[in-house]
């Protein structure tokens, strides 16, 4: 049996971008952070790594369409941060920016990972930007790393 599965490697030259939603900036500075130290650890070159910011979640879909058409990107890593408040806003929001990123994903040929949190406090954000449950910008970062190199291998 043949097993055809990406490995965790650039070859430096892969263009890449970061698209983040600022708000709650405090958690997505350090997504941002994880997943550039991936990239970079991975055997990126940070000349070709672009960092997209939007004002939030919501609009990370809006900037992936666009940059996903641009065709100048071999993959996209999305990241944010939304955290659960009084009213019923927190679900609205998660799930448009996981509807949206979903869709916009299925419609090109292009490596997408979503790195959006959805929380339910401020301390478990903390815990998933980089405390005790590790750094989910970089685990996003990752996946569209094996994602591009499985890419390459389906395509030999």
């Amino acid at each position: 049996m043949n097993i055809i599965e990406g490995k965790l490697k650039l070859e430096g030259n892969e263009k890449i971008a970061i698209i983040n939603g600022r708000f709650n900036h405090i958690i997505t500075d350090r997504l941002v952070e994880g997943a550039k130290d991936a990239f970079i650890r991975h055997g990126g070159d940070e000349k070709n790594l672009d960092l997209i910011l939007v004002p939030g979640a919501f609009e990370i879909p809006f900037a992936l369409t666009r940059a996903l058409e641009s065709k100048k990107y071999d993959a996209i890593c999305c990241v944010g941060a939304v955290i659960r408040g009084a009213t019923p806003h927190f679900d609205y929001i998660s799930a448009e920016a996981t509807k949206g990123i979903a869709s916009a994903t299925m419609a090109h040929n292009i490596p997408v990972s979503n790195g959006v949190l959805t929380t339910n406090s401020i301390e478990q954000a903390i815990e998933r930007a980089g405390s005790k449950a590790g750094n989910k910008g970089s685990e996003a970062m990752v996946t569209i790393i094996e994602m591009l190199d499985l890419y390459k291998a389906m395509d030999k």
